[in-house]
């Protein structure tokens, strides 16, 4: 491949790193000063990884020592920004309240002339009882959300109005003056209308996401037991047999198998941990087995109405977080295991399919990648197997990990937005990869729909998770974009 090439691939990645944060700079900027300095700690915490990428790319190696006084140096501009983060955050408070209090000032002179409407003039609402309609209606106040106008919708009904404080703050006071008057019988929600500005929704209980049933357990049960077997076939292909017609020497590729059942445990386990620590119900993991790798990873529901997005991101990430840093430490030590007899002789183009494992073992594993063919331990197949499976998992497309993730940290529209550029980015990808064929249309079948608003969907997680999620992301690509032969051939990797 020509030197143009290479320089093209390597500006394309450098041009969607500055894409990203400049996307971060355009959602920041109407926040004034908190948001520019939420923005930075998400650059600080990002720099050195593309720093370090960056370097690789160049042909420039970064020994541990630099490595180390990167994070070092990241990690305390991100605590300064932090503190100076909470000072603005302190001043735009008190700038707050005393424009709140110079607005109810006004406001008083026209509150008795909205709540004495004649009856006439407000909207008809058929859904809902008159007794409830009345219960509801009185949850409002002028501290919290001022009811202007009641719009039937669905089984339920919409208010507009005004938004009188934070919005986490007054979605709780909402939230708790509904159950005391109804119980449990109703679900409020706190979102953005189509114009952009704040309604409060009120549905019956009657429509929270439903339990399993019996034969989507049963469908669980049997996509597990497939997804054993094909991990088996996956284990088999890479030691060069079919294990369907040689299903005796099951021994064989039995520990790779369970390597990547392994990493698929752990990452729904990470899932469970977090949903419990929140009381947020998931049905049971739907595995989708793939004989190429195994599995694609698994389709989990939320059975619980989420509070808030930030639960939503907390959720989504810890899957992938739990089952990438298992993936990454299966790697780092079957690189450090290999020797000249291990297992597995492979092609240095085996690591140029990949730009994070490819720079991961040219530290490791040295000069030895500039032969023709290079020794590895299993385990490095089973790590590097696990990354591409976090990796598929965190694409920004509907329900996967990563589509919730988008979905929390930017809302609903830019994560609809995500799931069609990525798709599109399949569509082509899938002319030289048939498997990214076969995934596009796993999401177009089961994924491709977001996840429904959380109750909260005003407060958006903070800049600490923000920079996770775009941390998350860059690791994505990283690990699911090769290298070119060219540019590898610079990183030292190949004969």
């Amino acid at each position: 491949m020509s030197i143009t090439s290479e320089t093209s691939i390597v500006g394309l990645i450098v041009l969607a790193a500055f894409m990203i944060l400049g996307w971060g700079f355009y959602r920041a900027r109407p926040y004034g000063k908190l948001g520019i300095i939420a923005w930075l700690q998400s650059v600080v915490l990002m720099a050195p990884w593309l720093l370090f990428f960056g370097s690789f790319a160049a042909g420039i190696y970064i020994n541990i020592v630099g490595i180390l006084f990167l994070l070092v140096a990241s990690a305390a501009v991100y605590i300064f920004l932090g503190r100076q983060l909470r000072a603005a955050g302190q001043d735009a408070i008190l700038r707050s309240r005393a424009t709140e209090r110079l607005a109810n000032a006004t406001q008083a002179n026209t509150q008795t002339e909205e709540t004495t409407l004649p009856a006439q003039l407000q909207p008809e609402v058929v859904p809902i009882a008159d007794a409830d309609l009345t219960a509801i209606r009185s949850i409002f106040g002028v501290d919290t959300f001022f009811a202007t106008e009641t719009i039937p919708y669905q089984e339920g009904i919409i208010f507009r109005g005004n938004l009188r404080g934070e919005p986490e703050a007054v979605f709780q006071k909402l939230n708790s003056n509904l159950q005391q008057q109804l119980g449990d019988r109703y679900r409020l929600f706190l979102v953005e209308n189509l114009d952009g500005k704040p309604v409060v929704i009120v549905l019956p209980s009657r429509n929270d996401p439903q339990p399993t049933t019996v034969p989507q357990t049963i469908l669980a049960i049997a996509l597990l037991v497939a997804t054993i077997a094909t991990c088996l076939e996956a284990g088999g292909i890479l030691l060069g047999f079919d294990f369907f017609t040689n299903w005796q020497r099951f021994s064989e590729p039995l520990p790779i198998a369970a390597g990547i059942l392994a990493v698929l445990l752990t990452h729904e386990l990470g899932h469970r941990l977090i949903a419990r620590r929140y009381q947020v119900r998931l049905s049971p993991p739907f595995f989708l087995p793939t004989l190429q790798i195994g599995a694609f990873g698994a389709i989990t529901r939320f059975q619980s109405i989420l509070p808030n997005r930030k639960v939503l991101f907390d959720v989504a990430f810890a899957g992938p977080a739990f089952g990438g840093v298992l993936s990454f430490v299966i790697l780092i030590l079957g690189l450090l295991l290999s020797r000249p007899e291990s297992l597995f002789q492979v092609p240095t183009e085996f690591f140029q399919g990949s730009i994070l494992v490819g720079t991961i073992a040219r530290v490791i594993l040295g000069s030895a990648l500039q032969q023709n063919i290079v020794a590895v331990h299993p385990l490095t197949v089973i790590g590097w197997l696990g990354l591409v499976i976090t990796a598929l998992n965190l694409m920004p497309a509907g329900q996967l990990d990563g589509g919730r993730i988008v979905q929390a940290i930017y809302g609903r529209k830019t994560a609809g937005r995500a799931t069609i550029a990525t798709l599109i980015v399949l569509a082509i990808a899938s002319f030289a990869n048939p498997l990214a064929l076969y995934w596009a249309v796993v999401i177009v079948f089961l994924q491709r729909d977001l996840e429904r608003p959380s109750q909260n969907e005003l407060s958006e997680p903070d800049d600490a998770r923000a920079a996770l999620g775009l941390l998350a992301l860059f690791l994505m690509v990283a690990t699911l974009l090769p290298l070119t032969p060219a540019l590898a051939g610079r990183l030292g990797i190949g004969g």
